[in-house]
């Protein structure tokens, strides 16, 4: 099961004036910090996988932008935290023991 904001807890960790700080990192940068081209849609935690929410943690990115970022930490986070497989690991021959 792929996580997504649908399943996710991270709603229900932002805080209570969440909306307010959203405004104002979009306000702040209204062009995507990333491409440079498109309109901020997003505030976007630089760190990711954190629950760091004042503006020097923020940034504005458009919606293209966050969701290949997203794409790339959620591999990066995969690859460093594999997920163990049914395959038996080698073993000796049982007619060598």
């Amino acid at each position: 099961m792929t996580n997504n904001w649908h399943t996710s807890t991270r709603a229900s960790r932002l805080p209570k004036d969440w909306a307010k700080r959203r405004k104002a990192v979009l306000e702040a940068q209204p062009t995507c910090m990333i491409c440079g081209v498109r309109e901020s849609t997003v505030a976007d935690h630089i760190e990711p996988m954190t629950d760091r929410h004042e503006p020097e943690d923020l940034q504005g990115v458009c919606d293209p932008c966050h969701r290949q970022k997203t794409a790339r930490e959620a591999a990066a986070f995969r690859a460093a935290a594999p997920r163990p497989t049914r395959r038996r690991g080698d073993e000796p021959h049982p007619g060598l023991l």
